[in-house]
């Protein structure tokens, strides 16, 4: 039976963040995830925006950890090598009648410590973003918001958690918790673990955990989006990320720009029961082009290149659900929806600052703060590409066209630490299928260079895990 100071239950964002921090000690730690991969959850499936912090309600926690983890991101971005980018946001108002909405989104940025918000005019707008609807009266503009990988950013801090010690256990879903004299016997992928103390970081399904363990309950709905991609040539019909007034359910139907040069539209906000539930509907993204094309002049349907959709771990109190719970050295990091990509880093300083005081853990003198990313041969100038081909002659064998990823780099993404185990793998890792073609040509030599690297039979490799293989091995 292994036996950690802390084990954490979810590896995407958030869990990754708070390992992450905790690595800077010296503790034994633990991150159990249900999936064949970290960030296979919430966090693989967002819309990457750090949020500059105008929407939460002053005094809440989404409030604190937004605007203090918005604040953190672009040094993170620097010591962990993902791609980030300050691009501003806007929130567009159509009607005088709204007006005093976004005077209140005004006040709120600037109770929440929003640095240079203000409200733009009709002809300001129409200066920063000429491709905005024409019917635009006024938008609320926030240049300290910004654009992240959300899978390179917490495969960063995966990585980094796992350099400085941190053991990651995959495919281990938590299957039982009890309290035992030691702390907590924990059930999970056939393993038996016995941690002193506990942080649930599980996504949509942190009530589940919760309530193993402690009598007062918390209910998480998982509250699906759905988005859709554009292809590159269409990547600069905004600069800002582009919001309209936000409703009940959120931020609403966004249009932005990626990282990465595509255009993204969405998300929608419907409440589902089933939390595996990650299909696209008709419905859903006849929605996403109707509300995302009401904030432009034109949107480029034809441009579409995929679909998707995400699910966010809407919990009933509305807020995060951050702290020690009822039950002593048993942690939530619950109900963490939007802003929950932005706040992560804070969410993480701050739980690693409670877990370290409750163990009184002292930092280590050999913490390695920074981590270098995969070579990127698109990004790469010239001089950069020979020298990488000549160190490794992989790195000049172009494996997916759209992208211009090469079989050094998807070497690279299997051989590091966590390395890729499946093709999605590959692809959050290296870009490798991300493109116009959608996998259509370099998927097959993808799976072949997996099972080369792995050392197993083709049919053992998977889309994303048990169930996805894409090799029928029956006679």
């Amino acid at each position: 039976m292994d036996r950690y100071d802390v084990l954490i239950i979810g590896a995407g964002v958030t869990g990754s963040s708070i390992a992450r921090e905790l690595s800077r000690y010296d503790l034994k730690i633990a991150v159990l995830e249900k999936a064949s991969d970290v960030c296979e959850g919430t966090s693989k499936a967002n819309s990457g925006i750090v949020h500059a912090g105008f929407d939460a309600k002053p005094g809440t926690k989404k409030a604190l950890f937004n605007v203090k983890g918005s604040l953190m991101m672009e040094e993170l971005s620097k010591e962990l090598d993902f791609p980030y980018k300050r691009n501003g946001s806007l929130v567009l108002c159509f009607s005088k009648e709204d007006e005093p909405k976004l005077d209140e989104l005004l006040k709120r940025g600037e109770q929440n410590g929003v640095k240079d918000i203000r409200i733009l005019s009709h002809d300001e707008v129409k200066e920063l973003e000429p491709n905005v609807s024409d019917e635009v009266v006024s938008a609320l503009y926030a240049p300290t918001g910004a654009i992240v990988c959300p899978f390179g950013l917490t495969i960063a801090m995966a990585e980094n958690a796992a350099v400085n010690g941190a053991e990651f256990f995959l495919d281990h879903e938590v299957t039982d918790i009890q309290k035992a004299e030691e702390g907590f016997l924990v059930k999970a992928g056939g393993d038996n673990f016995i941690s002193k103390l506990i942080i649930n970081a599980a996504g949509v399904c942190a009530d589940m955990i919760h309530n193993m363990v402690c009598e007062d309950k918390i209910s998480i709905v998982a509250r699906k989006g759905e988005y859709c991609l554009y292809d590159k040539k269409v990547g600069n019909t905004v600069s800002c990320t582009v919001f309209k007034l936000p409703g009940a359910y959120g931020k609403g139907v966004l249009v932005t720009p990626t990282v990465h040069g595509n255009l993204l539209v969405g998300p929608t906000a419907t409440d589902v029961p089933d939390k595996e539930d990650v299909s696209t509907t008709a419905e859903g993204l006849s929605k996403v082009a109707e509300d995302g094309g009401a904030s432009l002049v034109s949107l480029p349907a034809r441009s579409v290149i995929t679909s998707f959709a995400g699910l966010r771990a809407h919990a009933d109190q509305g807020d995060f659900i951050i702290g020690e719970s009822s039950v002593p050295g048993f942690f939530d990091a619950a109900g963490i929806e939007s802003p929950g990509l932005s706040a992560a880093p804070a969410i993480g300083v701050y739980v690693a600052g409670l877990i370290k005081d409750r163990l009184s853990a002292k930092e280590k003198d050999n913490f390695i703060k920074t981590r270098k990313g995969i070579p990127n041969m698109a990004l790469a100038t010239v001089k950069e590409r020979q020298e990488l081909i000549k160190e490794n002659p992989l790195y000049g064998r172009v494996v997916c066209r759209c992208e211009l990823v090469t079989e050094g780099e998807i070497v690279d993404s299997i051989k590091r630490p966590l390395g890729a185990t499946t093709l999605d793998g590959i692809k959050r890792r290296t870009r490798a299928g991300m493109g116009r073609c959608q996998s259509g040509f370099c998927s097959p030599i993808a799976v072949s260079i997996l099972a080369r690297e792995l050392g197993v039979p083709l049919k053992d490799i998977t889309k994303h895990g048990k169930g996805s293989e894409f090799v029928d091995d029956h006679k």
